[in-house]
């Protein structure tokens, strides 16, 4: 490398006797000028300028480090990453969602590929005596006693994604792969679209700290315009999101370049301008609030289930919300539990990485929690993050949750290849993005075909799995009918020799 530069210094030199002697004897060598010149230009352009010290140490070569590093996540997918491998998702579950996208039975050839006896395996418990599965999979009414228009839900529906995040043709397609399926779609805290009713499909309505789709001017709720859309009836439910596990406590931004008129229409806010999404809400700020506002909204809605999303943090907190539950007697009729582990949004990496509690222990505690308080009864359980495979249902059926949502394992359905480029409004597969240059590929009449049997050979699964565990029904599954690898240390040490 210490001899980049003399070489580019030989390279300018060459020029120059070129161009000498193409000026004074040698004419038909300026064609030559068509490859060196453009290099020379660059090279110049690399050795003067001062804001990257790469290319100004080496000149012309030090682009192919950069090259190289653009395609990197690529060559690691294609070339490197292992079937285990691939985060978030790995290449084993991508291949599953993809074969059950297309209506196949997937199946794993010479065992498995996993560490069985390491600390981080999970398993479920078979029976000896299996039982015989469900015809079909038993769906979960959503609606306590202080609601008077319950819902009959999904045991896997899709999670919340905005139009905005996605592009209208994937919203489309999961829009009528739902009503295909009889099955529900969260429409994201970027409000309720007419990308999200075109299917005719059941709608949870998210309603976010903007209050994106029934706010004023100032930010402020909207109730005539959330009852304007409340009252739709494929709007099935109410979710307000307290916090989601991609960044917790963190407010959300849409910039001035992604919010034309469509947008702003939808949103209800100024075209062209950059929109923030505070960090909490301004209709209330304490876990009294928080009931009174979820009451008002069932209201509104006519008695539709309505409840909160978060993404658990301070114990204590919830546990107030729990003790005004009880004090107030006001009962949300469902809580979505997110994972700090994040889902479909962008975020800060410090936010992914570093805040919010794990799905499952907070499922878990939650579920404890609302037990514990003569709760549990009036409040329906949602687990939403990561939730790909029939195990993962289970495992979370069995933690507590009464029904599941995934966001990525239906854009994978869609033909998501976890390009991981959500965030630049270039993502290759048309799924998270809404650049026509990009959306154009994915064709809705051919995809909605693949959510809908995506979720239908999942919960085939789901059955299949119980009734291998000796429980017919999955919503009987127990925590004690999952295995981890610490658990194998009490078994005589098969591994030795």
């Amino acid at each position: 490398m210490k001899y980049v530069k003399p070489a580019f210094y030989l390279f300018l030199v060459g020029n120059i006797l070129l161009a000498l002697a193409v000026e004074l004897r040698y004419p038909q060598l300026a064609w030559l000028f068509l490859l060196t010149g453009p290099l020379l230009i660059l090279g110049l352009w690399d050795l003067f300028q001062a804001k990257n010290s790469i290319l100004r140490n080496y000149p012309i070569l030090g682009h192919f480090r950069y090259l190289a590093e653009s395609i990197a996540p690529e060559i690691q997918q294609y070339f490197i990453e292992r079937h285990t491998d691939g985060t978030p998702i790995s290449r084993n579950h991508r291949n599953l969602v993809n074969a059950r996208a297309n209506g196949e039975s997937p199946t794993q050839p010479f065992g498995t590929e996993l560490d069985v006896y390491s600390k981080h395996y999970s398993g479920i418990v078979h029976s000896a005596y299996p039982a015989e599965p469900l015809e079909e999979a038993p769906r979960i009414v959503f609606g306590n006693h202080q609601c008077s228009q319950p819902y009959s839900a999904s045991l896997y529906n899709i999670s919340a994604m905005s139009y905005g995040s996605l592009g209208d043709t994937a919203i489309k397609a999961l829009s009528l792969g739902a009503k295909d399926g009889n099955f529900s779609l969260n429409t994201g805290e970027g409000s309720l679209t007419e990308h999200h009713l075109h299917g005719g499909c059941d709608i949870v309505w998210q309603i976010g700290t903007g209050y994106f789709g029934c706010r004023h001017d100032d930010g402020s709720f909207n109730s005539d315009a959330f009852v304007e859309r409340a009252k739709k009836p494929e709007v099935k439910m109410i979710e307000l999101k307290i916090s989601q596990g991609a960044k917790p406590g963190h407010g959300g931004i849409l910039p001035a370049s992604k919010n034309s008129q469509e947008i702003a229409d939808i949103r209800m806010v100024e075209p062209g301008t950059t929109v923030y999404s505070p960090p909490g809400h301004k209709e209330f700020h304490d876990a009294a609030g928080l009931l009174k506002f979820l009451r008002r909204l069932r209201s509104l809605s006519e008695g539709k289930p309505v409840g909160f999303k978060l993404c658990l943090g301070s114990k204590r907190e919830f546990e107030e919300i729990c003790e005004e539950m009880n004090r107030l007697e006001i009962y949300p009729d469902f809580i979505t539990v997110d994972g700090g582990e994040g889902g479909t949004g962008a975020a800060p990496l410090e936010y992914s990485d570093s805040v919010g509690i794990p799905m499952r222990p907070a499922l878990a505690f939650i579920h404890e929690e609302l037990s514990r308080r003569g709760l549990r009864d009036k409040i329906r359980l949602i687990a939403s993050g990561k939730v790909v495979t029939a195990f993962d249902v289970l495992r979370t059926l069995a933690l507590g949750a009464d029904t599941c949502n995934a966001a990525r394992a239906f854009m994978l359905s869609l033909g998501c290849i976890q390009a991981q480029r959500c965030d630049t409004n270039e993502c290759p597969s048309g799924v998270a993005t809404t650049n026509p240059k990009y959306t154009r590929g994915l064709v809705v009449e051919q995809k909605r075909h693949r959510v809908t049997a995506f979720h239908e050979k999942t919960l085939e699964a789901v059955l299949e799995l119980s009734a291998a565990c000796g429980v017919a029904d999955p919503r009987n599954i127990t925590p004690d009918l999952l295995v981890h690898g610490t658990q194998w240390e009490g078994f005589a040490d098969t591994t030795a020799g």
